[in-house]
């Protein structure tokens, strides 16, 4: 019933700079196809919002209460332990135009270069070895044996 005061100093933290980034880089790419559907085939009146959070270990240590996951494999060791690369194509889709914004993006690697660093000295280019290719979609009427 009594109200309790806590007469000692607060203490002080001082967060971890959280700031992170994406860029271009290595040997990906990515196209982006124009959409086959007409705008009535989608259902528009369920919709939500998703928000993404790109964080050090640090920050995610402080958000998720748990250690993060363990750094990920370098291409020399993902070619070497035989794991798969993939290799999308689509031969009756059309890809859309790049951004022209985008397109002056640099890489991290090449950032580093021209600032005399080695950003990612763990991760060398490798040749991959087992490569899948994944296609576009079935069309329509078929099936995975062929078309009827």
């Amino acid at each position: 019933e009594g109200i309790l005061y806590d007469a000692s100093k607060p203490t002080m933290t001082i967060a971890a700079e959280p700031d992170m980034g994406l860029a271009p880089g290595g040997r990906m790419r990515q196209e982006i196809y124009e959409d086959p559907f007409h705008l009535n085939d989608w259902e528009m009146e369920n919709r939500s919002r998703c928000f993404v959070h790109i964080v050090n270990s640090l920050m995610w240590r402080a958000i998720a209460g748990e250690n993060p996951p363990t750094v990920p494999l370098t291409a020399k060791e993902y070619n070497k332990a035989g794991l798969p690369w993939f290799d999308y194509y689509s031969e009756d889709a059309k890809a859309l135009k790049g951004s022209k914004k985008l397109g002056d993006m640099k890489s991290v690697s090449k950032k580093g270069k021209e600032k005399g660093d080695v950003p990612l000295p763990e991760n060398e280019s490798v040749t991959p070895e087992h490569i899948v290719k994944l296609r576009s979609g079935l069309k329509k009427d078929q099936v995975r044996e062929g078309a009827f």
